[in-house]
């Protein structure tokens, strides 16, 4: 589980990394340059690092739920079981009240025959004896089966407490993971709402991977070559801060994204992947500056042209990866809290 003060710690280190960088690029040596990148380097690793915890919870819900199923037919095989068992009991039982009717009937002829012959008596003695220990057998037999059938039940008890427990918390599970994905359709939608008239003007919105994708064309935020945001931009990045502002539980990575033509350094920018960290961090920028979003809350990276939306390599292709991807994320703290627990 991933600690929140780590992870704080990361974002605030990853900043600062950005700003020294932003400012301080043309005159840092290598050495410091290659430290500052292997920061970088470790800030993906981490965000990559939070995609597979949320791989691992899904698979663990699969796994809570293919055992449930299984104490599920565990519960009923014991319960064949029950029944069965029953069964062989009322059937001994009805041959004990038999045996034991037959028992009373040699006794009552017995008496009879007291006075009569000996050696009658003698073999209805003999009846007697022979139906006296069978009549003990089945006695014995019955209080085996009684022993084994209340094993069954007690046995059976406790695959219910069991099962209700499973059933719980795969019940919590999936009740939590509801509410994330509905917390992640409500902040799209309000998304939507906020950007309304933006939506497939240079900006799209998708949801996907439990987290709400914001995506941002070059041309709606940039001048080509340039990390400066346009008038426009910045009103698209207002709008979307106050959406923030109103939802305190949702962590925000700014992306930014080239295409893979080779860029001559300018000034402070020396390369693609520069440009696209510059233009992540002024987005960060614009939408702390004019909103109460806390600036923790928010991570800024450069992709370059390293992942592009269209591998066709064509004029409108690079256009299409020029962009900036506005992720957001719902805190899965409760969740992490609930697995642990």
């Amino acid at each position: 589980m991933l600690n929140k003060i780590t992870v704080m710690k990361v974002k605030k280190h990853y900043i600062a990394y950005i700003l020294v960088l932003g400012t301080l690029f043309s005159c840092v040596p290598a050495r410091k340059y290659e430290e500052l990148k292997t920061k970088q380097d470790a800030c993906k690793e981490e965000n990559a690092s939070l995609k597979s915890q949320n791989q691992n919870l899904e698979e663990e819900n699969k796994e809570l739920t293919v055992s449930l199923e299984m104490l599920n037919k565990e519960q009923a095989a014991l319960e064949n079981d029950k029944a069965l068992l029953q069964s062989s009991y009322d059937q001994m039982k009805k041959n004990y009240d038999n045996t034991n009717a037959t028992y009373q009937l040699l006794l009552d002829k017995n008496k009879e025959l007291l006075a009569g012959n000996k050696s009658a008596t003698a073999k209805l003695m003999t009846q007697l004896q022979k139906n006296q220990e069978e009549l003990q057998s089945q006695e014995d037999a019955l209080r085996t089966l009684e022993t084994s059938l209340q094993k069954k039940e007690k046995d059976l008890n406790n695959l219910n407490i069991a099962l209700a427990a499973r059933e719980k918390r795969v019940t919590e599970l999936e009740d939590m993971i509801a509410k994330k994905d509905a917390a992640v359709a409500a902040l799209k939608d309000k998304v939507k709402a906020a950007l309304l008239g933006f939506e497939n003007n240079g900006l799209t919105i998708e949801q996907k991977n439990g987290k709400v994708y914001v995506s941002l064309d070059e041309s709606l935020l940039f001048s080509s070559g340039s990390y400066d945001v346009g008038s426009k931009g910045i009103t698209v990045l207002k709008k979307l801060a106050v959406v923030l502002e109103q939802s305190p539980d949702i962590d925000v990575l700014v992306e930014g994204h080239t295409d893979n033509v080779p860029m001559k350094s300018q000034g402070a920018i020396s390369d693609n992947w520069d440009l696209s960290v510059k233009r992540a961090t002024s987005v960060v920028k614009i939408m702390t500056e004019n909103s109460t979003v806390n600036p923790k809350r928010l991570t800024a990276a450069g992709r370059g042209e390293h992942l592009p939306l269209d591998l066709s390599n064509t004029k409108e292709g690079r256009k299409k990866n020029r962009r900036i991807e506005v992720i957001l994320t719902p805190k899965l703290d409760e969740l992490f809290k609930l697995l642990g627990e």
